[in-house]
């Protein structure tokens, strides 16, 4: 047995003692994901707990995040920034501390299109040399409701084979790289893969998820920031081995480009075959973005899931989540699927 499973066998049944000694507090939930859709279920999730860790990927190469990716070899800060601001307090403080970290500077020089949170976070891993303590650092100036994780320590690329991305050669199957060109890609994502390949996870990440009650994965952008996750072996392993209880959340459209046309049940069709000996407990839909409910429950079931309907979109009509309605959505399924007994 590697040293790896060894680490993953000890860790889930220390998970499993000390999931039994939190029976009657509020749940531990670790959300998986990137960008605005990992911001959603965070923003969420940090209404009903106070025990939250977000693992965040690591595979952008875009806009300002690139760009100090490209000039210092760090891991793209983007999406850890995203997290930590989606983390930040209702309060005038949280609320201060997430524009300033979300506040891009608008000049004709070199710090045009920066944001703020992205130059600090650089700075403090140039300081102290270590992700996971920069990270936890900016965390607590902010007062941040939970942590933020790197999925791996390492940047990645992202690669994905797209069918028709000539409009030529309609048949084709192309490699795109990037995780900024894929996100926008003309034709059908067929697969994703990352480089390197089996990259290394950050072990906090991997004991974060061995240690919950909840795993929280998606929504986001299918291809470019949930499924990278599962092309971490490290982290596939945790995800497997845990004893939480793992929900899948859906986006509440299809994404231009991505998965332009695909419908609930094909963005699990999708991780399915990414992650075959990968199950899950509850997959989470908007009850209106749902046309055939029978085909997806088909899919959910082939994951081992059940569907949990429920209006979580904002009601103003723009396909985005509503953070109390996706709280009450998560509050519920924590309650009527996990233990037994009030989290809170």
């Amino acid at each position: 047995m590697t040293s790896v499973n060894l680490r993953l066998r000890r860790l889930s049944r220390a998970g499993s003692l000390r999931s039994g000694r939190r029976r009657g507090g509020p749940p531990k939930v670790v959300a998986l994901g990137g960008g605005h859709g990992l911001s959603a279920s965070l923003t969420a999730l940090r209404r009903i707990t106070g025990d939250l860790t977000a693992v965040v990927t690591v595979a952008d190469d875009g806009g300002s995040s690139g760009r100090l990716r490209d000039e210092f070899g760090v891991l793209p800060p983007g999406d850890l920034r995203k997290a930590l601001a989606a983390l930040c307090g209702d309060d005038d403080w949280g609320q201060t501390w997430a524009r300033v970290t979300q506040h891009r500077f608008e000049s004709r020089g070199d710090l045009h299109g920066h944001a703020v949170g992205n130059l600090l976070i650089v700075a403090l891993w140039e300081q102290l040399g270590d992700h996971v303590q920069a990270l936890d650092l900016v965390g607590t100036l902010l007062g941040a409701h939970g942590r933020v994780l790197p999925m791996s320590a390492v940047p990645l690329e992202l690669q994905a084979q797209v069918r028709g991305h000539d409009p030529d050669r309609p048949d084709a199957i192309v490699t795109v790289r990037g995780q900024a060109t894929v996100a926008l890609t003309p034709g059908e994502v067929q697969s994703v893969q990352v480089v390197p390949h089996a990259p290394p996870a950050v072990p906090e990440a991997v004991e974060a998820v061995l240690d919950a009650d909840w795993v929280v994965l998606g929504p986001g952008s299918w291809f470019s920031s949930v499924i990278p996750h599962l092309l971490v072996p490290d982290l596939l392993d945790a995800l497997v081995a845990t004893k939480a209880r793992k929900v899948l959340s859906l986006n509440l459209a299809p994404q231009p480009g991505e998965t332009d046309g695909f419908s609930p049940q094909r963005h699990l069709e999708v991780l399915g075959r990414h992650a075959p000996k990968l199950a899950m407990d509850v997959v989470l839909a908007d009850e209106a973005a749902v046309p055939d409910r029978e085909s997806l429950a088909d899919a959910a079931k082939r994951l081992g899931a059940a569907v949990e309907l429920a209006p979580v979109a904002s009601p103003d009509g723009v396909p985005i989540h509503d953070p109390e309605l996706l709280a009450a959505a998560y509050d519920r399924i924590f309650r009527m699927h996990g233990r037994i007994g009030p989290w809170r």
